[in-house]
């Protein structure tokens, strides 16, 4: 009999095919991890390292509890932990670019810096398999929208032909910057579409988190209706306060995730809340409200 580690078969019918836990016991071999069944649902999930804060688990651990509910892929981790992710299998489904909240690509006098970072990164996530790269535009310091519209652009044609090369989206982040980063300068969808359609390139999108454009906009479903063509990847979290949603809060994911699967949105739904129960139950039951 071939050893469990050296299957082939992907994991969610790994435990089917080789019969039971018991099964490798009996054979003195070790027992393979309980892998969940498949989530239900049209949209992919993902998480975000955050949502397991006070569960007292390292990256591995994550990553095995992420697979065991039913995850595809983990957010905002670099080549270092692609080896742990793949281990479980896992696809690092943000990569980071080199840019920050503060210092991102609205400023001219980043790129410099910036360019070959989010080069090597773009080349590293294809070499995994991963489909996203996220790039920040920065604080506004003093810039117009203007302005800063036309150095992102500037700064994104730079590294499109890369991007297309390896098949890879590079996404901007929509925050809100009226509660949590004042001075962000991509902070409304608007903004953020003008910038994807002078860029041109079906590898430059947008990364839509949901609980920031709350704060900024609001008609969340409508806006995401408008311009799907032009987002490459959500975000969740409950508002107010970023946490787990529920019945008590503003934000109806239920209802935001079917628009969002009838639309036939193929991108991932990574999850970025800060839990205030016991991590892990809430993370199945964030995961079962958007199994649309």
């Amino acid at each position: 009999m071939k050893r469990a580690g050296s299957s082939k078969l992907g994991r969610r019918h790994f435990l089917a095919l080789a019969g039971s836990t018991a099964a490798f016991s009996i054979l003195g071999l070790a027992a393979p991890p309980a892998w969940a069944a498949a989530r239900k649902g049209r949209l992919k999930q993902a998480v975000c390292r955050g949502v397991f804060k006070g569960a007292d688990l390292d990256l591995d651990g994550q990553c095995r509890e992420a697979a065991r509910l039913g995850a595809l892929g983990i957010d905002l981790v670099g080549p270092d932990a692609f080896p742990v992710l793949k281990k479980h299998g896992l696809v690092p489904t943000m990569v980071p670019g080199g840019t920050s909240i503060k210092a991102g690509i609205n400023d001219k006098k980043n790129h410099t810096d910036i360019e070959p970072k989010m080069r090597e990164a773009i080349k590293a996530a294809a070499a995994a398999g991963a489909p996203n790269v996220i790039v920040l535009a920065g604080d506004r310091k003093g810039l117009t929208d203007e302005e800063g519209l036309d150095n992102c652009v500037l700064f994104l044609n730079r590294i499109k032909g890369l991007a297309e090369e390896k098949a890879v989206t590079v996404c901007m982040e929509l925050l809100n910057s009226k509660v949590n980063h004042p001075g962000y300068m991509c902070d409304h969808t608007a903004w953020g579409v003008e910038m994807c359609q002078r860029v041109n390139s079906p590898r430059v999108k947008l990364l839509y988190d949901i609980y920031h454009m709350q704060i900024m906009e609001g008609d969340v479903i409508r806006t995401i209706r408008q311009n799907i063509g032009h987002i490459g990847h959500f975000h969740t979290a409950g508002n107010p306060g970023r946490h787990e949603f529920n019945a008590a809060q503003e934000l109806n994911y239920q209802g935001i995730c079917k628009a969002i699967a009838d639309l036939g949105y193929q991108g991932y739904l990574a999850h970025e809340y800060t839990p205030t129960k016991d991590p892990l139950k809430t993370l199945d039951a964030m995961m079962a409200i958007c199994e649309v």
